[in-house]
């Protein structure tokens, strides 16, 4: 880390001492690059803090906002990840104006000192290259590591963020971000950051104005999409029978109500495998014969109510009903999938389910959860400590499930 660490201000050096005109840094990312050269004519290498917008347009825009509405739902979420890491968390508007923070202690003092904090502009115009603003303009997840910031004052950062769209209209209403100390950067940090946006994205207050059920109401009619654990997909009550990609693909529509672009299906689909654009819309052309017609393109979306389990789960934990949520939890996401997207949610989900057992460690639950995850001792002992000394029917076979967990 610490050569890593020493190329990115290598690099950073010899570009700033180049005045920006060398356009091929070794070993600079492009994006990075690309930042560094808006960030070079717009940016004091001397600035010490971030600009601060208005603060009272900044509440006024946060107030009541959906995005206000979803973070304040899981917002113990957020606060328990950025406890956990020593984080310092963030939620932006479009224009990387920062709505919302929450920092762990070392982290949140940093924070403040460079204004990382709400009404603070972090766009590259403001405060020069940083993952929120990458994540926004990119409208991908982005990381930036000490000395590929532009501005000195966050070089001692490492910074992930990930985009948050309206699951509606597809609309980018802001970044998630997660820094802390460069020293602690850490392989996962990117795909905490994705999660994330994830949990933030299913919040989102519900304003679909097409055809689809409540998670928990299916009444047999429209498509039921099976997810975790054994794959089934059924409209009207008959099970379709699709291969595997025709699966996923329903999946990923089924999740994406206000549709996708046939690029970015294939990106989520396939991410960077070569496989053609008439690959995929063969496969679509088969999943439309099979669901009837329902399936329209330009998006691609799905013509018909739907219901995913994998809703079904999060629904559940999102009110608190963990039992519920163990019981409509089948197991992983369609395990083996090679799409992206699909692999993140899985994560999503997965990790979802189980901080909510070690929170919430019902006994029922937690029994259920081991038919699916019999190694996770740790579910299991929490769950025991919890319970003490106080009679429970299900401690025998709790403490018999975590006896056969250590053999």
């Amino acid at each position: 880390m610490r050569d890593r660490r020493h190329d990115a201000v290598r690099a950073w050096t010899a570009f700033v001492e180049d005045g920006g005109q060398n356009g091929v840094q070794h070993g600079v990312r492009p994006e990075i690059l690309s930042s560094w050269q808006r960030s070079a004519p717009a940016i004091d290498l001397a600035v010490s803090q971030a600009p601060l917008a208005d603060e009272s347009d900044t509440h006024a825009y946060w107030q009541g906002s959906p995005l206000q509405v979803a973070v304040g739902a899981v917002e113990e979420e957020l606060r328990r990840t950025a406890e956990d890491g020593d984080l310092v968390l963030a939620v932006t508007d479009p224009q990387t104006r920062i709505l919302w923070t929450y920092g762990g202690r070392v982290m949140r003092r940093k924070a403040e000192s460079v204004n990382f904090v709400a009404s603070g502009r972090w766009d590259d115009g403001s405060v020069g290259t940083n993952a929120l603003d990458l994540a926004g303009r990119l409208d991908q997840p982005a990381m930036v590591f000490s000395a590929e910031h532009y501005a000195p004052i966050v070089h001692n950062w490492v910074c992930w963020a990930a985009p948050v769209h309206d699951p509606v209209t597809g609309e980018r209403l802001g970044v998630i971000d997660l820094s802390t100390t460069w020293d602690r950067s850490h392989p996962i940090g990117l795909a905490t950051a994705r999660m994330m946006a994830r949990l933030i994205e299913t919040a989102l207050p519900d304003t679909r104005q097409h055809p689809r059920l409540s998670p928990m109401a299916y009444d047999g009619h429209g498509l039921s999409l099976t997810l975790l654990g054994a794959a089934e997909a059924r409209l009207d009550g008959q099970r379709l029978l699709l291969n595997r990609r025709q699966t996923e693909i329903l999946a990923l529509l089924a999740l994406r109500p206000e549709g996708l672009s046939l690029e970015q299906l294939h990106a989520q689909l396939y991410g960077d495998q070569a496989v053609s654009t008439s690959t995929l819309k063969a496969e679509v052309s088969h999943l439309r014969s099979a669901l009837g017609g329902a399936l329209s393109s330009r998006p691609y979306r799905l013509m018909m109510p739907v219901s995913v389990d994998v809703e079904v789960v999060v629904e559940r934990i999102r009110g608190g009903d963990v039992l519920g949520a163990v019981a409509a939890y089948g197991g992983d996401l369609l395990p083996g999938t090679n799409s992206p997207a699909l692999t993140e949610l899985a994560d999503f989900v997965a990790v979802a389910v189980r901080e909510a057992l070690l929170a919430q460690p019902d006994p029922d639950a937690v029994i259920g959860y081991s038919e699916i995850a019999p190694y996770d001792t740790e579910i299991l002992e929490v769950c025991l400590a919890r319970l003490g000394v106080s009679p429970h029917p299900a401690k025998a076979l709790l403490k018999g499930r975590l006896a056969a967990a250590r053999r």
